[in-house]
C-alpha cells in the first residue's frame, strides 16, 4: 500500500442493531460486520487512518441512545485507544462533528466507508462527502440494511432497498466495490484507484 491518506470510516457498527425487529425485520448481508472487520483489520496492519462514528440518538428509548446498552460499538469492530470515535446525532457524520477537520488536518482525500445503515447514515454521509470533494469508495458487502414499508404500505426487503441506494450512490457520489475487490486493490498496490 502506496498511500497513508486513505481512511476508513466505520459508520454506526453498534450493538443496537442486533435487534432486528426494532428496525423493521429482516437485514440483508448478514456478513456486514465480519467484512468491516476484516477491512479494518487490514487497514491496522497498514498503519493506516481509522475513524470510528457512532450515532448518539437524541431520542432516549432509542436502541442508539448513550444511556442504551445498544450504543456500544459492536465487539468485531472495537475500536483501539488510538483509534478517534465521533460521536453524532444525525444521519451524516460530517454534521455536528469535527470529522472533515480531522481528515483535512492529515490532508486525507480519499475514504473507504463502511457501516450501518446503507439508506440512512451510510448515504447520508457518503453523499457529503462525495459534495464535499473526498473520493469515495463504499463497500456493498460490508454494509447492510432492514426490511421497509413504503407510504403505500408495500414492503420492500432490505436488499432491494440496499441495491437501490448503492445503485443511486455508485459513479455519482462514490464508487460501490465489494470487500474482496478493495483488498485485492491494495494488494496489488493500486492505491490511485481510490
Amino acid at each position: 500500500m502506496k498511500s497513508n491518506n486513505i481512511a476508513l470510516i466505520l459508520i454506526d457498527i453498534q450493538k443496537g442493531f442486533d435487534d432486528h425487529t426494532y428496525w423493521g425485520g429482516a437485514r440483508n448481508n448478514p456478513n456486514a460486520e465480519q467484512n468491516a472487520s476484516k477491512i479494518l483489520n487490514t487497514w491496522r496492519a497498514n498503519g493506516l487512518p481509522i475513524f470510528h462514528v457512532k450515532h448518539d440518538s437524541t431520542n432516549p428509548q432509542s436502541k442508539l441512545a448513550p444511556n442504551q446498552l445498544g450504543n456500544q460499538i459492536q465487539d468485531i469492530v472495537k475500536p483501539l485507544p488510538t483509534e478517534p470515535v465521533i460521536s453524532k446525532n444525525v444521519n451524516s457524520a460530517f454534521i455536528g462533528t469535527d470529522l472533515k477537520e480531522r481528515l483535512d488536518k492529515q490532508q486525507i482525500k480519499s475514504l473507504v466507508i463502511v457501516g450501518l445503515t446503507t439508506d440512512h447514515c451510510v448515504s447520508t454521509s457518503v453523499r457529503m462527502a462525495g459534495n464535499l470533494g473526498y473520493k469515495v469508495q463504499v463497500i456493498s458487502d460490508a454494509t447492510a440494511t432492514f426490511d421497509k414499508v413504503s407510504p403505500s404500505g408495500e414492503k420492500l426487503s432490505a436488499e432491494l432497498i440496499h441495491n437501490a441506494n448503492l445503485a443511486s450512490l455508485h459513479n455519482e457520489f462514490a464508487t460501490v466495490l465489494t470487500t474482496q475487490e478493495l483488498l485485492k486493490s491494495l494488494q496489488n498496490n493500486e492505491a490511485t484507484l481510490l
